[in-house]
């Protein structure tokens, strides 16, 4: 892990796995610039006590990638400031994986859906992630963030789900491949997830088991983390359908070479 993500300069105690983008090598061997990137999960959780801490981050744009449907049964962003929020839903409500997963998380009868828990949640997850590659919402979603992004007023930029996780997860490596940063460094950001929630997925998981005394938390635990393969899925559909992440912020996100010139100027020292 690189010493930018062990030493981190600030911290949401609502928010464990929310990190500054700052200070990772980009393109031409220039860095992040600290405090223009900020991923975190859904910040309706935030204590009185993190409120100063958003403040000084002061945000000018606050990207949320949840579906309307998530956003109206979680808490209320506490927010700092007056940012401009964004709704960018990156989601599929008739898609079988999303149903499942939510199912699972719910701790609802999976008997509807004997072919994906004989496969299991794990490649459940990996079919989510090759579908932010190829989905519709997905493209556009991840577009339009970019391009927010690429907008000097619009920095710095929050973004979040409502874990911080999987598709933050996956925009930040659409925004750190287009700032030209290494991918070993893109997936230990990725990866860091798991150890900034370890405490987290305990308290999830035993609040999961009191209400569902009979929890599966084998099929419950992958949800709750980040794993390379899941990473390895979105990488290889990216191969597959575009040839290269290069080909894949061209054509299946539209970003022109315009755009990416001026991520780096704005993000980039």
């Amino acid at each position: 892990m690189s010493e930018r993500m062990n030493g981190r300069d600030w911290e949401l105690v609502g928010a464990p796995n929310a990190r500054d983008l700052g200070g990772l090598i980009g393109a031409e061997g220039r860095r992040v610039r600290p405090g223009r990137l900020i991923r975190t999960p859904a910040l309706g959780r935030l204590t009185d006590e993190d409120l100063p801490v958003l403040a000084k981050l002061d945000p000018a744009c606050v990207v949320d990638l949840r579906a309307h449907s998530e956003v109206s049964v979680a808490p209320p962003d506490r927010l700092a400031g007056e940012p401009t929020v964004v709704h960018l839903p990156v989601h599929d409500p008739a898609h079988p994986v999303f149903t499942y997963v939510s199912a699972v998380l719910l701790g609802h009868d999976l008997s509807g859906y004997a072919e994906l828990a004989r496969q299991g949640t794990p490649a459940a997850m990996a079919s989510i992630y090759r579908w932010f590659v190829t989905g519709a919402s997905a493209r556009e979603g991840f577009a339009a963030a970019v391009r927010l992004a690429a907008d000097g007023s619009n920095l710095p930029l929050l973004y979040h789900c409502s874990a911080g996780k999987d598709r933050t997860g996956w925009l930040t490596v659409v925004l750190l491949h287009a700032l030209g940063v290494d991918e070993a460094a893109i997936r230990a950001d990725y990866l860091a997830n798991n150890p900034l929630t370890a405490s987290l997925r305990e308290v999830l998981v035993e609040a999961m088991r009191r209400r569902h005394p009979g929890l599966d938390e084998a099929a419950v635990r992958p949800v709750l983390e980040v794993r390379p393969e899941y990473l390895d899925a979105g990488y290889e559909q990216v191969r597959r359908v575009h040839g290269s992440f290069g080909g894949y912020l061209r054509d299946g996100l539209g970003i022109t070479d315009e755009t990416v010139a001026a991520l780096r100027a704005n993000l980039l020292e």
